[in-house]
């Protein structure tokens, strides 16, 4: 099989159903890969792994749903890229299986704080030996990249402010309309934003304390009915998140602005500097409260590292090397994107979800114990 999907096989809306093994234990150095779902995401991790085949990928097979690969003892790692609400059961299955399986979990870990709970339990205490990364690749994004090291420098000094607009389309349409609808995704704040809650917990170095939100569905999907409901996922948001260091993040958030230039704007305030990063335009700011505007330098953020740009500037691609270099150090190293961070990333949407339906502050340990 090329590395276009996921094979003649596949029915439509059996996008959770699906597993295509990559690369074949036939070398030395070989990590042999299975993808359970293969609708959009599923493809892009197919054409990443693709284009890694020289690190020991190799796209060869297809199977009818995840157990009978994980059974099949053709693969090392696990690739879930199915719909959100499938993500659990499926974890637990790899989890638990005799056979030990690395995991990559597409971003959101769950769609609930609480079976994201059960996973980092049941992986940690019962599975050691199995290495679990969760997809929030947007760490990768070469700007995004830059500014982490810009931050973790010290240059800006104490971060005491981040600021993320996303200013982007609607939806798009997946697999029987399942993302059309808080009951699958998690929310709007849940399925897209958790990488934002990520970055920031990533920015400030801390730990949410509570979240404020106010968001509605203003514009899209009000015309759409499946199945006799209307989608209830909201298309903006403002978020406030408050850490247990001091610092605040606030997210921006619009789906009905096509007409931008950048779709995402990170802002990151420090108490001697500011750093911005701009997506897809790719470039950093840096200036210094001392040397004020005149000061602010812009850079050019590439890492040619990158031998696909893929949907989201490269950065799945860069997510997967990472992730393979840790499977490859036997231990040694750990995912760079752990399960606590799935965890908290996924606790700040429910938060900022509850937030909106309550109209009030939520603490997330309110969510977290819930």
């Amino acid at each position: 099989m090329d590395g276009s999907g996921g094979g003649g096989r596949r029915r439509e809306g059996e996008e959770d159903a699906v597993g295509v093994g990559v690369g074949v234990g036939v070398g030395v150095g070989v990590i042999r890969y299975g993808i359970v779902g293969v609708g959009m995401m599923g493809r892009e991790h197919v054409l990443n792994l693709h284009h890694l085949r020289e690190e020991g990928a190799l796209v060869t097979c297809a199977f009818s749903g995840h157990r009978e690969l994980l059974d099949s003892g053709l693969c090392d790692v696990v690739v879930i890229s199915s719909p959100n609400m499938t993500h659990f059961e499926i974890l637990m299955d790899v989890i638990r299986h005799p056979r030990p399986h690395h995991i990559l979990v597409e971003k959101p870990l769950c769609t609930t704080v609480e079976d994201c709970r059960k996973v980092v339990i049941e992986a940690a205490k019962k599975r050691p030996e199995i290495l679990v990364q969760v997809g929030l690749e947007y760490r990768y994004m070469p700007p995004v990249a830059k500014l982490i090291e810009v931050v973790q420098s010290g240059t800006l000094g104490q971060v005491k402010m981040v600021a993320i607009r996303e200013h982007r389309f609607p939806f798009l349409v997946k697999v029987n309309n399942w993302n059309r609808f808080n009951v699958n995704s998690g929310g709007t704040l849940v399925e897209k934003c958790c990488h934002f809650f990520d970055l920031m917990r990533l920015f400030a170095a801390a730990n949410p304390v509570r979240v404020m939100a106010s968001g509605a569905i203003d514009v899209n999907h009000k015309d759409e009915v499946y199945d006799g409901k209307v989608p209830d996922i909201i298309d903006n948001a403002f978020v406030i998140v408050e850490f247990d260091n001091g610092s605040r993040g606030m997210l921006d958030l619009c789906m009905f602005a096509e007409g931008s230039k950048n779709e995402q704007e990170i802002s990151v305030v420090g108490d001697i500097g500011k750093g911005e990063a701009f997506v897809p335009e790719s470039i950093v700011r840096v200036g210094s409260r001392k040397e004020g505007r005149a000061g602010v330098v812009t850079i050019k953020a590439e890492d040619k590292r990158i031998k696909y740009d893929g949907l989201h500037h490269g950065s799945s691609y860069l997510e997967h090397l990472n992730f393979l270099s840790a499977i490859k150090a036997r231990g040694s190293g750990a995912p760079s994107v752990s399960l606590i961070d799935g965890l908290y990333s996924v606790a700040m949407g429910v938060a900022g979800q509850l937030s909106i339906e309550k109209g009030r502050f939520i603490t997330i340990e309110e969510v977290l114990t819930g």
